[in-house]
């Protein structure tokens, strides 16, 4: 029987492992076909932002972009965990007005910027978050766009049994080849439900979204939408210099990756991604310690684990040549690791190879 999590990430100090972290992943085809695994493929776990491509994608189907005149770079932000530097500040005010609704409309609450120079003007200028310093916030302005144009109440729309919240439900479960009732519901961090599915699931689901073919053609063009705003515009969805913004511009329109809270990655490679003959294919990995970021002396917070086990996923796949590791190496899949005089001290680095 395979074990639910397996080694996935090492860390030594001189000849001695100091630490390993767990974990699984599963990849599929958009036909669902289990094409590797690593670790138990029916894991459950909350995808956490990585579900914010299929939280967007009921309002994109139901005409709201084209709506409310949205922007591919806005669409992107509606699907972001954006880093709250000034770019993301701008635009979610921007869209909001163009929308017509408030930043106090959004319930998501308030957190710190990740962006360093933001985050340095917070504390200099002892500024106060609010919510549109949520990185979040780009989703919740686009649920909020979804209620205004349907006719439904705002003050509500966070509430699981809300039309809205109703419909996102039913289009994940419908991505990812999973009745509804077996979706597992949680709060997340910025108020909004949440689902917990198989990684074999939610990796269909991202699978669907890059090759959308099989689906009604409403559901599709809104796929095709969503993921061209996102591999476009990526800065939009995290920020400059963060391994998702990153990644995407080196994958050229043909990877799309979302990260989401507590050791989750979700990826789909959109059609040729890996040769000419090469289908969509969608990738779930799930971090058991929640891999928790790390702030450098740059004020940077960044996660130690999922962007070198990503990167190594890709490897194996083929779907990145070495010129584009060669761009992303310093995300991975082994780097040094080096103490506060700057001194090599040991290794992090990737341990898995994916099965068949």
């Amino acid at each position: 029987m395979t074990e639910r999590f397996q080694p996935l990430f090492e860390v030594t100090r001189g000849d001695i492992v100091e630490s390993i972290h767990y974990g699984a992943i599963t990849v599929v085809d958009s036909h669902g076909k289990l094409l590797y695994s690593y670790g138990d493929p029916q894991t459950v776990a909350f995808l956490r932002s990585s579900a914010k491509p299929f939280q967007a994608l009921p309002f994109v189907e139901r005409g709201g972009a084209e709506h409310f005149g949205f922007t591919p770079r806005e669409l992107a932000l509606s699907c972001a965990s954006h880093e709250t530097a000034q770019i993301h500040l701008d635009a979610v005010k921007a869209l909001q007005e163009k929308i017509g609704i408030k930043e106090s409309d959004l319930q998501c609450g308030a957190h710190l910027p990740g962006d360093p120079e933001m985050l340095k003007k917070v504390i200099i200028e002892n500024i106060t978050p609010t919510a549109n310093f949520n990185n979040c916030s780009g989703k919740h302005t686009a649920m909020l766009a979804h209620a205004k144009m349907r006719g439904l109440p705002l003050e509500t729309y966070l509430e699981r049994d809300h039309p809205i919240q109703q419909d996102i439900l039913a289009t994940f479960a419908e991505m990812c080849g999973i009745e509804r009732d077996q979706v597992e519901l949680g709060t997340d961090g910025c108020s909004a439900p949440n689902f917990a599915v198989p990684l074999r699931n939610a990796a269909l689901g991202f699978a669907r979204l890059c090759e959308p073919s099989s689906l009604p053609k409403a559901r599709a063009d809104a796929c095709r939408k969503i993921t061209s705003a996102m591999t476009s515009h990526s800065e939009m969805v995290s920020g400059f210099g963060e391994f998702d913004c990153e990644l995407m511009k080196i994958g050229n329109g043909k990877i799309l990756t979302k990260r989401g809270a507590e050791g989750f990655q979700a990826l789909g490679l959109l059609p040729g991604a890996i040769s000419g003959e090469s289908r969509g294919i969608g990738i779930a990995l799930k971090v058991m310690d929640g891999d928790a970021g790390r702030m450098n002396d740059d004020l940077e917070t960044k996660p130690r684990v999922r962007p070198a086990v990503t990167l190594e996923i890709l490897r194996q796949l083929g779907a990145l040549n070495d010129s584009q590791m060669k761009s992303l190496a310093a995300f991975g899949p082994t780097l040094p690791v080096k103490n506060h005089r700057g001194i090599v001290v040991g290794e992090s680095r990737t341990m898995f190879y994916l099965a068949r």
